[in-house]
């Protein structure tokens, strides 16, 4: 065995890819908040990531720099820090600021991971098993 043994990956405790979370939670109290947070937790469980902390915007008006998203991207800046996931594109902000915030999390040179690319379609989907009417008394 040479050297060059020492360098195969195969052989070397790899650790999961370190990503860091950003929600957008205006509405809701911490109950919400922990499931949001559980939301991005069981991803990347499942996706081998390692969830490093979770930045949150709580203001209705955010800025394209608020605190959180510093935050977010003083994280992203470190070494081995591979990308920001989210639950949806909503949660980097309104749609004023989420091209620009795009924008800067792709200068960091790390991925943004969205959990839920396209916003769910308006379009009524029946939920299996429960008749029409029960449905219906749910929604008002």
């Amino acid at each position: 065995m040479g050297m060059d043994d020492d360098l195969i990956t195969e052989r070397r405790s790899v650790a999961c890819p370190q990503v860091f979370g950003h929600l957008r939670q205006v509405t809701g109290g911490p109950a919400r908040h922990a499931a949001l947070v559980g939301c991005l937790t069981e991803y990347c469980r499942q996706h081998e990531l390692t969830l490093c902390g979770v930045f949150t915007d709580r203001e209705a008006m955010v800025a394209v720099r608020s605190p959180a998203f510093v935050g977010l991207l003083d994280a992203l800046e470190l070494p081995d820090a591979y990308g920001a996931v989210v639950p949806a594109l909503g949660h980097l902000g309104p749609k004023h600021v989420v091209s620009e915030r795009q924008r800067q999390i792709g200068a960091t040179g790390t991925r943004l991971i969205v959990i839920r690319p396209f916003r769910p379609t308006t379009e009524r989907v029946p939920l299996i098993g429960v008749s029409p009417g029960l449905q219906a008394q749910g929604d008002t």
